[in-house]
């Protein structure tokens, strides 16, 4: 490494203290700290380059925690557009983006067979996408059945899951998965709402596509629905991040991501990270959507036929 940049023991060292001092499971983060020092005193992160270094030390760290969202990585520098701009002219430029992307909802349709596809890339913020979450929902309401996409949707924030679970669901009676800080030092539940702006959508049936690439937010939304039997889930399964992170320099040219809290899910006690939500019917992410619009005219076919 560079002259300027810290040793290997002052990096690890670093890294290591915002593990002990921030991480959601503290004897976790005891015993994985204490090993990653024996095997930097044997020597096993000497001679590494700066990318190198990152990857030993960030698979050391999840080998032994199997904790997705632990990293240590080059730091994510400023887009060059950002240069000399104040921290809400920042903000303003992320929001525009995000509208400039319609709020993370790539596409709405309606389907042959009155099937309704919602393709969402990212779960914005409900304060920010609301009025368009209402809107996706008002173009699907009449639809027979309705498909979520999110093979490509890469996480988002936990109340604009709220939000669109609220939609498939009739009142404020469902609790949702709750963000449990460090040694219970805060717990935050998330329920379905009593209000919802747009319609709701209920008594038909729900699906949710996945792929290797769901993550994180994402995953909650495929986990909750699946959880509370609201959604069938259709594809791979997914990437396995479910503990929230803060982002911290461990020196000007790399930082360590520490994942401070975790979703705890009420009916099933716990989360997917590590393991993914698993799929109801398993089949390549690449055939997903096909076999999701079959299964939901065959279900759709099977409920015109019982009630008449």
């Amino acid at each position: 490494m560079g002259t300027t940049q810290p040793s290997t023991s002052e990096l690890v060292d670093a890294a290591l203290g915002h593990l002990e001092r921030l991480y959601v499971f503290p004897e976790v983060a005891d015993t994985t700290g204490a090993a990653i020092r024996e095997l930097e005193r044997a020597g096993s992160f000497a001679g590494l380059d700066e990318a190198e270094f990152c990857a030993r030390l960030t698979a050391e760290l999840q080998s032994r925690t199997n904790d997705k969202h632990l990293r240590v990585r080059a730091r994510i520098q400023p887009p060059a557009e950002n240069a000399g701009r104040s921290q809400e002219e920042v903000v303003a430029a992320l929001i525009a983006k995000f509208r400039d992307d319609n709020w993370g909802i790539a596409k709405v349709e309606r389907l042959d067979g009155n099937i309704g596809l919602i393709d969402l890339r990212m779960i914005v913020d409900a304060s920010l996408a609301g009025p368009a979450i209402a809107a996706a929902m008002e173009l699907v309401s009449r639809t027979d059945a309705l498909v979520f996409d999110l093979r490509a949707c890469l996480g988002g924030s936990p109340n604009a899951v709220q939000s669109w679970i609220s939609h498939l669901t009739a009142d404020d009676e469902t609790q949702l998965s709750s963000v449990q800080e460090r040694e219970g030092a805060s717990l935050r539940q998330y329920w379905t709402l009593a209000d919802v702006a747009g319609p709701r959508y209920l008594d038909r049936e729900v699906f949710v596509l996945t792929s290797g690439a769901t993550f994180s937010g994402a995953e909650q939304f495929g986990y909750d629905l699946q959880a509370i039997g609201r959604a069938t889930i259709v594809g791979a399964a997914t990437g396995g991040g479910a503990h929230p992170t803060r982002f911290i320099p461990i020196s000007d040219t790399i930082e360590i991501t520490v994942p401070f809290a975790r979703a705890v899910n009420p009916i099933t006690g716990t989360n997917w990270e590590g393991v993914g939500v698993v799929p109801d019917i398993v089949v390549d992410a690449d055939d997903a959507l096909q076999v999701a619009i079959d299964e939901a005219g065959r279900r759709v076919s099977e409920r015109t036929a019982a009630v008449g």
